[in-house]
Parts: C-alpha cells; sequence; structure tokens
C-alpha cells in the first residue's frame, strides 16, 4: 500500500537524525541516579555484569497480550494490517464496522481483563518450570499497559482499568519469580501506514487517525521532526517511569532501538537503569536484538545486554556463541500473540 508521509518504513525505527536525537534527550528532565554507570558504551561495557540468575534460568514466559487480543486474529500487528486495504481491513470491516467509527482505538473499551487473574498465571508460569516472567508493557501500538502518568493511553485509564504490569508483577514475584517486560513501542512511528484511500478518507473526516484527540496515539497525521522528537523524549520518559515504579529484573526491546543513531537514547536508558539497579541492590539486565547493543555492529560484541534471538527455526544462533543470549519461540502457531 502507499504510505502517508515523507519517510522510508523499511526501517523499524523512526529515522531519525543526530540533531533530532539531541534534542530529545535534552528534553528528557529526569536525571542520571547516582552511580558508576554513565551513558557511555565504555562505561556500561565497564560496569556491566550478566545477572548470575540468568545463568541458571534457561526458561521463562514471555507474553504478547493487548488491545490487539481484542480481535485475536491475523497477529500482535493486527493495527498495521487493519489499515493496510487488504484482507486484514476487509476482516476488521466485517466483524467491527468502519474505520472513521470503529478504528483500532476503538477496540480499548473492549480491551476488558474482566476474568484475569494474575496470581494464577503465575501459578501456572510457576508450575510450567519458568524462572521469569516478561509480559508486554507496550507493543507497536503505543498503548501503555501499566498505570502511567506519561502518557493518557494507558490501562489504568483506559480499557482494563487496572494496572496490569503492576499487578502481574506482584503475583510473580510473590510466586518466587523473576519479573520483567518488553517494550517495543520504539516503532511506534512508523508503524501504520494506510493506503491511499484509507489515508484520504479519514483525512478529509478528520476522523480516528486524524481525529486530534488520538493524534498523539497513531503517530500518522504528524510526523514532522518535531514530532518525532516529542516521540523520543516520550519514549525514554516511558522506560524511566517503567524502571521506577516496578524495579524490572529484565527489560526487552524490539527491533526499533537497532537504529545507531538512537544510541544517545538507548544508552541513557541504560546508564539510568542501571544505576537504579544498584540502588536496589538487584541484578538485572537489558535485552536486545542483533547490534542494538553491540556498536560495533557485531552482535557477538553485545555491551550491557542479553543477545536475544527470535524464532528456533529462523535465527537462533548455530555452534557456540560468546556471552549470554536466550531465543524465543512462540507456543501453537506462528504469531506471538493469541490468534
Amino acid at each position: 500500500p502507499a504510505i502517508a508521509g515523507p519517510y522510508d518504513y523499511g526501517v523499524m525505527g523512526p529515522p531519525a537524525t543526530p540533531a533530532i536525537v539531541e534534542a530529545a534527550l535534552k528534553a528528557v528532565t529526569k536525571p542520571m541516579p547516582p552511580g558508576p554507570f554513565k551513558p557511555t558504551w565504555e562505561s556500561i561495557q565497564e560496569n556491566y555484569k550478566t545477572p548470575s540468575w540468568f545463568e541458571d534460568a534457561k526458561f521463562g514466559i514471555f507474553m504478547h497480550w493487548g488491545i490487539y487480543s481484542v480481535a485475536a486474529h491475523h497477529n500482535e500487528w493486527y493495527e498495521k494490517y487493519m489499515y493496510a486495504g487488504g484482507a486484514d481491513t476487509q476482516w476488521h470491516l466485517q466483524n467491527f464496522g468502519p474505520l472513521d467509527v470503529a478504528g483500532y482505538k476503538n477496540l480499548i473499551p473492549l480491551f476488558t481483563a474482566k476474568n484475569w487473574d494474575p496470581d494464577a498465571w503465575a501459578a501456572l508460569f510457576k508450575k510450567a518450570g519458568a524462572k521469569f516472567v516478561v509480559p508486554t508493557a507496550e507493543h507497536h501500538d503505543n498503548f501503555a499497559n501499566w498505570d502511567s502518568q506519561v502518557t493518557p493511553y494507558n490501562a489504568m485509564r483506559m480499557g482494563p482499568k487496572r494496572d496490569l504490569i503492576g499487578d502481574l508483577g506482584k503475583a510473580v514475584r510473590k510466586a518466587g519469580l523473576k519479573f520483567g517486560f518488553s517494550n517495543h513501542g520504539m516503532e511506534n512511528f512508523t508503524f501504520v501506514n494506510p493506503s491511499n484511500a484509507i489515508n484520504e478518507q479519514l483525512k478529509a473526516e478528520k476522523a480516528d487517525l486524524y481525529d486530534p484527540a488520538w493524534e498523539a496515539f497513531y503517530n500518522v497525521a504528524d510526523r514532522s521532526d518535531a514530532a518525532m522528537t516529542r516521540f523520543l523524549t516520550d519514549w525514554v520518559n516511558r522506560n524511566l517511569e517503567l524502571i521506577d515504579k516496578y524495579h524490572p529484573d529484565i527489560l526487552w526491546f524490539d527491533n526499533g532501538v537497532n537504529l545507531r543513531v538512537l544510541d544517545p537514547l538507548k544508552l541513557f536508558v541504560a546508564a539510568y537503569y542501571y544505576n537504579s539497579a544498584l540502588q536496589w541492590g538487584k541484578e538485572i539486565s537489558i535485552s536486545t536484538k542483533f547490534n542494538a547493543y553491540a556498536p560495533s555492529n557485531d552482535d557477538k560484541k553485545q555491551i550491557g545486554s542479553i543477545l536475544d534471538f527470535e524464532k528456533v527455526s529462523a535465527r537462533s544462533p548455530a555452534g557456540i556463541r560468546p556471552g549470554p543470549w536466550m531465543v524465543d519461540d512462540p507456543i501453537g502457531s506462528p504469531s506471538w500473540d493469541y490468534t
């Protein structure tokens, strides 16, 4: 489908420039916690250690659960496909209605989690033999599954109207397991690319993707440099909030953070997280894919990150690799979420 906006959406993260990244980081107001970690590759390499608990963990549970679970169709990229003008758009129209009145945002009230029992989940995970649990704090759709003061688009204010990350974290830790979460949010700025027909219709009607009240949720109507700067500042602030509120044992980032131009933002979050953990007295780690935390672009030379491989059949490592790593594989279908 055609693309609304001037950018190359083949990249997973926002096509920022060094100036945009610098401006975004300058707008972050939370101070760096005291500690030995500085936002440089040299400092993180010098001070980082892989958590001892991870060396023995062997098995964890990683879940995708969010607004896309309402549709439970195709996969967790439902939002992207429903605006593309193809078969998934037709499926959405038949099951939910026209996009101007039944857009992705209109699925939020249907994401109620009314029967959810986090203690039952934690008990099941422990029975399965898991040693750590990683729910999705935020996927590409920009919806926060936690009680957030940074973004209004969150599960405490909308949808379930409860703190999904906080409630599950309490249950998991009570069961004696390590708890972290994933953040896929960096990819949101370039995620929704409507077909020409859908884009023109919604733009003309100022509906859904172009509704001013939801502009910052979708990040389609305004993809200017200024909007991208605000988005990147918001990405940092959301991570700092997650770190401060929930003290994660592991913080997992998706492909969107791989771009080298984003290094100053990634380094600030890493140093903030690692200094915070020293104050908590906890062993923690970031986990990323490919070269996100490998500034040499050699994924065997990770700095401050546990290397993650997506799917055994597609990308798992051959032979013996240096350093810690893990592989994610879906259960029962190619999709990461329930369909």
